[in-house]
Parts: structure tokens; C-alpha cells; sequence
């Protein structure tokens, strides 16, 4: 076999590979001969037949079994004997004319394919004893826990009728039927529909109309629709809402106490603090996680620069890119509403595309090095996890992961970079300072994710190309009209 490389320009890679038609043959011959005492043919006792007959019979067969196992292994080897790594799947380019195959396949002609790939360049580490992160540390208060337990208490507050009037923060049970250009419409009738007023549950200007009703009073009120309403029909409209107040309750004293751990499924009140200073710490740790990160990379960015694979920039751009216009389709926004242009847009995110490949290299170069691998458990629990987000489609999610090639690297990849991210935390020079939660969660810009100064269109989704963004809220969901089941009804 020869292996001839062709080209070798920058990370570009061109290899021809030809085996001669007689070893081909040689090939064909061995398997032959092996596959003679197995075959059953008809006038012939087993082991007894010729191998020109099997040859005659099998051997184009059998020579495209040889070739589809070349094309298959030898890539690889040949990598591995030139000591390179491929950036992507190496492209395999062969004879398409039916007689050169033809000959091939009668081993009447040598096998040539040749193989195009680019190089995972080589990195030289380097020592991380200059960089240096400051690691943002929150505390948690009593009083940052009791408004936590307050807010959870919600689902266990208890509300007493009043004969009064409705007040923010009051429940009212009303019977309601929505119109629009005076004609009833689906999903905005409901009976004894309870609603706490301010909770924001229903379309904006509903619930401010409700405040001074009383129990008895009947009332039409008039509210807009938002124009992005799911639901086209009535998406921008103006309607109106006839609507009859059956109780008004005011809500009930709550007491953080053990009566109030009990309802929530706790055993004691000092359990439930526990429990939710624990949940609190762990929100915060996760930003402060996030920021620590992505300082180590901007660092790690400064410290490395070498060409990276277009390929593997090209797969990055293009997710990058798919996500960047599927925020604007769902916002109704253009690059212009954004400050910029498709063009200024492209360049800038093809830069973070090319950041983000570089660092992965180099990431998996220090974790590689180290000896980092990801275990069998952490990958079950962190499929275990994608389950949980999906409930009742666990069977689907299941078969992706089983059936989807290069699938199990979506799990693999992540839990490695984090490991990888603890090796260099204990590493580098870590400074804790003490700051407000108000300083930790403020909106430093995501500079770090950004290849120039616009954030173009979306910082939310440039955080999420740099670093998944962990923690990362969904837009909220669009307020029900009035009530979220009946609205829902409509908008799915």
C-alpha cells in the first residue's frame, strides 16, 4: 500500500492512497479460501468446492466487502502512523465511473481513494501560574431566606371572604365571559375563576380593573391584547369582559413556623431554612461559577493563538447562527432593531465561533494531558437529567442517545469541560470577594462572550454560545387572556 500526501497547507491535509490490484487479489484469494469449506452449493460436497467456482460465484462480492473495510479501517491507521489527529470524519474520495470500479472489483485495476481532512494543530501548554480570578461571594441572610419562604408559602396560603372591597394581593372568584367586537370568543369564558390580583396571571389591565369590586358586583371591563399573543385571532385586539364577583377573600397571615414547614412537607421550620439557604447558596454558586469560568477563559483566550480547523468554525458559526435568527423570528426583531447588520452580525459571530473552537482544543488538550475522563455514572446521571426535563418523552430521548451517532458526546462533552475547569481552579490564583447579590447578578455585558463591542443581535444568545449560559431563564411565558387554561386553549 501507498500513502501519498498530496497536500499540506496549513491545517489542510491531502492523502492518496493506492494498493496494488495484486494485493487486492492476494486479499480476495485468502477469504476465498476460507469461505470454500463453509459454502454449500448444489453438486458439490462441502469442502469440495473449486475455488475458481467460488471465486466465480463470490469474488466480486467479496472483494467489495474487502473494499468497504478499507475504506473503513485505514483512514485511522494512517492517522494514527502520521501522528495526526483529524479535526472532523476524514472525506474519502474514490472512483465514481462504473468500469474503473468495475475493475477494481476483478482486481484488474488498483484500489486509489484519496483522503482530505484537517489537523487538530499541535498545543503546547503553557503554565497557568498568571492567571488569576476573583471569585464573587454572596451571603445569605435571614431575611433573604424568610421572603424565599415567603414566596414559597404562596402555594400554602390560605385566603378568608370578606365583605370589603378588592384590594391588590386580594382573591376574587368571579364568573367572566370575554368578547370580541361584541362576539364571544373560545377559551374566554370561565366560572368561579379565582384569581389573586397582582399576581400578573392574566393579560395586562385585566387585574388592575378588578380592585374595588366587591362581592355581588357585576362589571364589563376592557382590556388590549399584546400584539405577540400566541393566539392570531386575537393578538392585538381590543376586548372586553363581562364580569360577575362572587367572593372576595383576603389573604391569611403567614406565620414561618412549624404548622407552616408541615404544609410545605417539611418536618420543622429550621429544616425549611436549611433547605432553602441551601437552594439560595447553590443559585448563587452557579453564577459565581459561570463568571469564574469565563474569566479563566478570556485568560486562556489571551494566552493561546494558532489557527483553528474551519471546519469544526464552521459547525460552531452555523449553530451560533441558527440560534442568533430563531431569537430574533421569535422577538419579531431585525438585525437594524438590533443596532447592526446581517453582515457586521456574521463577522462578529464567526469570531466567537473561531474563540469557541480554540478554547474546546484547548480545553481537551489540558484535560487530555491530565488524564481527565468522564465515567460511565456521571454520563448515566447526566442523561438521567436531560429525562427529567422532558417528562413523558423518555422513550424518544432514549432512543436519540441509542441510535444517534456521536449523540453520547452532547452528554460527555460538558461534564468534561467542567472537570477540566475544577483542575484549573485548584491551579490557578483564586481571590474570594464578598459582594451583594445585587453586584453578582448584575449584567456585566457578557464581555467575555462577545468578539467585538456590539452584542449583535442578542447577549443572551452569544452567552449561550460561549458557555451554554447556565441558568439562563426561558422568555416568559405569554400572559393567559384571561385564564391561563382557557387562553392556552387557544395560543396551542
Amino acid at each position: 500500500m501507498q500513502v501519498i500526501e498530496t497536500l499540506a497547507e496549513g491545517l489542510k491535509r491531502e492523502i492518496k492512497v493506492v494498493i496494488p490490484a495484486k494485493d487486492m487479489e492476494q486479499r480476495m484469494n485468502e477469504r476465498l479460501a476460507d469461505v470454500k469449506d463453509k459454502v454449500r452449493i448444489n453438486g458439490f460436497r462441502p469442502g469440495k468446492v473449486p475455488v475458481s467456482h467460488v471465486k466465480k460465484m463470490y469474488g466480486k462480492s467479496i472483494m467489495a466487502e474487502l473494499v468497504n473495510e478499507i475504506i473503513r479501517d485505514q483512514p485511522s491507521a494512517i492517522l494514527s502512523e502520521r501522528g495526526e489527529k483529524s479535526a472532523t470524519q476524514p472525506e474519502i474520495v474514490m472512483t465514481e465511473d462504473e468500469k474503473e470500479a468495475e475493475k477494481i472489483l476483478s482486481a484488474e485495476a488498483d484500489l486509489e481513494f484519496t483522503l482530505s481532512y484537517e489537523i487538530i494543530p499541535a498545543i503546547e501548554l503553557k503554565s497557568v501560574d498568571g492567571i488569576t480570578v476573583t471569585r464573587e461571594v454572596v451571603d445569605v441572610s435571614e431575611e433573604e431566606i424568610t421572603e424565599q419562604i415567603e414566596k414559597i408559602a404562596e402555594s400554602a396560603r390560605t385566603y378568608e371572604a370578606k365583605k370589603g372591597k378588592a384590594a391588590d394581593g386580594d382573591r376574587v372568584t368571579m364568573d367572566y365571559l370575554g368578547k370580541v367586537d361584541g362576539e364571544a370568543f373560545d377559551g374566554g369564558k370561565d366560572e368561579d375563576a379565582e384569581l389573586v390580583i397582582g399576581s400578573n396571571r392574566f393579560i395586562p389591565g385585566f387585574e388592575e380593573q378588578l380592585v374595588g369590586l366587591k362581592a355581588g358586583d357585576e362589571k364589563v371591563i376592557t382590556v388590549n391584547f399584546p400584539a405577540d399573543y400566541p393566539a392570531a385571532n386575537l393578538a392585538g385586539k381590543e376586548a372586553t369582559f363581562d364580569i360577575t364577583v362572587k367572593e372576595v377573600a383576603a389573604p391569611a397571615a403567614t406565620e414561618i413556623n412549624d404548622e407552616l414547614a408541615t404544609k410545605l412537607g417539611v418536618e420543622s421550620v429550621e429544616k425549611l431554612k436549611e433547605i432553602v439557604r441551601g437552594q439560595i447558596e447553590s443559585q448563587y454558586g452557579n453564577v459565581t461559577r459561570q463568571k469564574v469560568k469565563r474569566q479563566i477563559l478570556d485568560q486562556l483566550d489571551a494566552l493561546y493563538k494558532f489557527e483553528s480547523p474551519s471546519k469544526l468554525v464552521d459547525a460552531e458559526f452555523e449553530n451560533i447562527w441558527r440560534q442568533i435568527n430563531t431569537d430574533l423570528a421569535q422577538s419579531g426583531k431585525t438585525f437594524a432593531d438590533e443596532d447592526t447588520t446581517e453582515e457586521a452580525a456574521r463577522e462578529e459571530y464567526r469570531a466567537l465561533a473561531e474563540r469557541r473552537v480554540r478554547l474546546g482544543l484547548v480545553l481537551s488538550e489540558i484535560g487530555e494531558k491530565a488524564g481527565i475522563e468522564v465515567t460511565e455514572e456521571e454520563m448515566q446521571r447526566s442523561l438521567f437529567a436531560q429525562l427529567q426535563q422532558f417528562p413523558g418523552q423518555e422513550k424518544q430521548i432514549l432512543d436519540f442517545f441509542r441510535n444517534t451517532p456521536g449523540a453520547s458526546a452532547s452528554l460527555r462533552a460538558p461534564i468534561f469541560e467542567e472537570k477540566v475547569i475544577d483542575k484549573l481552579l485548584a491551579e490557578v490564583s483564586v481571590t474570594d470577594k464578598k459582594v451583594s447579590k445585587e453586584e453578582l447578578l448584575a449584567d456585566d455585558a457578557e464581555e467575555g462572550d462577545k468578539p467585538a463591542k456590539k452584542a449583535a443581535p442578542k447577549k443572551k444568545a452569544a452567552a449561550k454560545a460561549e458557555d451554554a449560559a447556565e441558568g439562563e431563564e426561558a422568555a416568559p411565558k405569554k400572559k393567559a387572556a384571561p385564564k391561563k387554561k382557557a387562553a392556552e386553549g387557544d395560543a396551542e
